[in-house]
Parts: structure tokens; C-alpha cells; sequence
């Protein structure tokens, strides 16, 4: 039995015109000889009547919400989702069964907000998909072992999917969006950005955890350690998207001249920097102030420590937190907002001499002062002001020759055939 996962996000769901291209999608994928579990998230964004954010507005009356009744209600904006989609499917004739996580064997830990699943009981899966109905299931969402529903945090839709077409063995899992697939650059900000065919596991994992809001990055892990390739299509669109799997780590394809794949960026960046590591020790300072953070629930990122300083990023909305951390330590510091990480990621780049020298000289050329860098075998990210992204970012496409990424995919299958 072929089985086919298809996730669609809120805004694929939100009108029914929308849920006609849905539907049209999972009726392709039938006719294909595919059995679909289409995995459907809550419908629309913040301020839709059913969207997350807005579930969650309801709760918002200056008292803590208890974490077991939160995700209780969370969890309803995707029930209502699979619901009308599973009606929108059976009104074309097509059978259909919508099916919450409980529903799914979706078996998760107690950590309400952000569980973690644990494992997928497919008995009850497994057998609609063989009496040829298409299991239409609420993402998001599961139960622990004694029955109490849980959510799965930001992204919990697509880990949905993953952890569905692993255990049914799928032979893929499609993440439906608004864009044709994957592109070398935000097309908002670089016009001549371009599709890209194929990417690795690894690629995909490292833009998405610097910004590219493409998938989320613990759905690729799973997928990547069950074996199952993921492709990020549109919704509305008939093209191929662009193919994630195992493989090679080149995003162009074997023999493809690639130092860089792509560029990412994430705005909403606040600079915390600690004069002479905050006090005469200043490494165990930095000992104390990233322990303190981390108890506070702050992630902190491009860190740096040397004898003069301490340097780190979070993202706007910790600002406040970890501003407390530091003053309840004592330590003095600094603060710069309004920035943005603007990174460059491909697995090619490992060992090759003079990337970084690129990318700086690409960022002078945009005028783009840098304040902070870090790097690793398959990124090099820059920390920049919000003001100079658009201009850092299309320098970077063109410094490593992204926009004749078309041609030389073009190349690769003529050459294949």
C-alpha cells in the first residue's frame, strides 16, 4: 500500500475556495495510486476566529492559565479544521474520516505546550487507509499514555506529519504552502531568487533554524532520522516544489559547483553585550549569566566570550527577561536592538577556504556594518542592523551567484538525460 502524507497549514484551509485547491490536491494524489493522511492545521492566522493565537486571546485575563486546560483548548482550532475538511472531502465524493490526535494514536509526554510524541499507534490509521477513506488528521496535537491532551508547541503540524509518515512508512510527506517550494533567497527581498530542485536534510534543518520559514526544524529531524522525504509544495500551484532527502548535501545535485545553497534571515534580533565579561572573572560570569538565562527560559544565540566581553543575541520578545537576569546577577551590560541574523547556508561550504572573506566583502559592498559573527561546518551568519537586511541579503545572492542557480539545475537534468 502506498501511503502519501499531506500537511496543509491554517491559511490552505481558511476559505472554501482554498479548501477546493486542498481537496484537489488529495483527490491528485488518489488518483496516483496513493492512500493520503492529510494532516490539516487550525484555520487561518491571528485574529481569525479559530487561528492558535486566537484561541489564546481567550484565556488572556491577567491570570495564568492552567497548562492541562490551555492545551485543551488549543487543541480545538485543528479539530475544526479536520472536520471541514473531511466534510469538503465527502461532499466530492471522496470518503472520509476526521481524526483528532487521540484518534491518530498520536501518544505524546506530559509537557503541555511543547510535548513531545513519544510514539504512533497506527492500527486505527492503517485500517481506514485500507478501506479507502482519507484520514484526515488534526496536527498539532496528541494524548499521554493516561488520555490527557497535549500540544506539540510551534511547528506542531509539521512534526505531525513527520512523525506520521514515519510510522506509517510513507513514501513521502508533503508540506503544502503559499510559495512553490524552497528558494535560494526570501523572493520578498530578492526578486531573482530562485526555486531549488533538491536540498539535504541538513540544508533544510540549518535555513529553518536561521529564519527560513519553510519547515519546521524538529519535523525535519524526524523525517531525517526515519528516512522519509519530505517536499514543500503549493498549494495552489501544480509545480514539483522542491525535494528534501538523504543524500549528498548538495542542494544543486551531484557535480554542481555549490559553495552556498542559501540565504536565510531572522529580524527581531537584541544585541546583550557585557564589558570585560561583566566582572574581573569574567568566565565564570559567563558561566553564571548563561545558566541564569536558561533557567529563565532564555535561548540565547551567536554567543561570544573573551577576556575584554561577553556577547550574545535573544530575540525581542526575551529582551525584558533577560535584561532581569543580568540585573539581578549584578552584571552591567549593554543593550543594541533593531537587528537581524542574515546567514549563509550550504553543506558545500565545509573546508572551503575564503567564504567568510566573501561574505564580509559582500556585506561592505551592501554597507552593511556587521557587528557580531559565528559560524559552523554548514552556515556563516552575520549579526546586522534591521535597516541594512534587504541590502545584506541581495548582496549575499549575488556574491555566491545564487540567481544562476536555475541554469545550472537546468544543466544537471541534461546532462542526467
Amino acid at each position: 500500500m502506498r501511503i502519501l502524507v499531506q500537511k496543509f497549514g491554517g491559511t490552505s484551509v481558511v476559505t472554501a475556495e482554498l479548501r477546493r485547491q486542498v481537496v484537489q490536491r488529495i483527490l491528485e494524489a488518489r488518483e496516483a495510486g496513493c492512500r493520503v493522511v492529510a494532516v490539516v492545521s487550525a484555520m487561518g492566522r491571528a485574529g481569525d476566529p479559530y487561528a492558535t493565537d486566537t484561541l489564546l486571546q481567550l484565556l488572556d485575563n491577567g491570570t495564568e492559565a492552567d497548562p492541562r486546560d490551555r492545551d485543551l483548548l488549543l487543541s480545538c482550532g485543528e479539530v475544526i479544521s479536520c472536520v471541514v475538511l473531511a466534510h469538503a472531502l465527502r461532499a466530492q465524493g471522496c470518503p472520509a474520516v476526521a481524526l483528532t490526535g487521540r484518534d491518530a494514536g498520536i501518544i505524546t509526554d506530559d509537557n503541555f505546550g511543547n510535548a513531545r510524541i513519544l510514539r504512533v499507534e497506527t492500527e486505527r490509521l492503517l485500517r481506514h487507509l485500507r478501506e479507502g477513506r482519507v484520514a484526515v488528521v488534526a496536527g498539532f496535537q496528541g494524548v499521554t499514555v493516561d488520555g490527557q491532551v497535549t500540544t506539540l508547541g510551534r511547528g506542531g503540524s509539521d512534526t505531525t506529519a513527520a512523525a506520521l509518515g514515519v510510522a506509517l512508512r510513507a513514501e513521502a510527506v508533503e508540506i503544502f504552502k503559499d510559495v512553490e517550494g524552497v528558494y535560494t533567497a526570501d523572493p520578498r527581498l530578492v526578486p531573482d531568487a530562485v526555486r531549488l530542485e533538491r536540498l539535504s536534510y541538513r540544508e533544510i534543518v540549518e535555513m529553518a533554524h536561521l529564519g527560513a520559514k519553510v519547515v519546521h526544524p524538529r519535523a525535519v529531524e524526524i523525517a531525517m532520522e526515519g528516512r522519509v522525504p519530505l517536499r514543500i509544495r503549493s498549494t495552489v500551484g501544480s509545480g514539483p516544489g522542491t525535494l528534501v532527502c538523504d543524500g549528498f548535501g548538495e542542494g544543486l545535485g551531484r557535480g554542481v559547483d555549490r559553495v552556498v545553497t542559501g540565504i536565510a534571515h531572522v529580524p527581531g534580533r537584541v544585541q546583550f553585550r557585557l564589558p570585560n565579561g561583566g566582572q574581573q572573572d569574567g568566565d565564570e560570569t559567563a558561566r553564571e549569566v548563561f545558566a541564569e538565562l536558561g533557567k529563565a527560559g532564555v535561548s540565547a544565540d551567536m554567543i561570544y566570550v573573551s577576556p575584554e566581553a561577553v556577547a550574545f543575541i535573544v530575540d525581542q520578545g526575551n529582551r525584558r527577561r533577560a535584561e532581569n537576569v543580568l540585573r539581578n546577577l549584578g552584571v552591567p551590560f549593554e543593550v543594541t536592538e533593531g537587528l537581524a541574523k542574515v546567514s549563509v547556508v550550504g553543506a558545500g561550504m565545509h573546508g572551503v577556504p575564503g567564504v567568510m572573506a566573501r561574505v564580509l566583502r559582500a556585506m561592505h559592498r551592501a554597507a552593511a556594518r556587521v557587528l557580531q559573527t559565528t559560524d559552523s561546518h554548514a552556515n556563516i551568519s552575520c549579526l546586522v542592523s534591521e535597516a541594512d537586511v534587504a541590502r545584506a541579503v541581495r548582496a549575499l545572492h549575488d556574491e555566491f551567484g545564487l540567481a544562476d542557480v536555475s541554469q545550472r539545475q537546468e544543466a544537471r537534468v541534461y546532462e542526467a538525460g
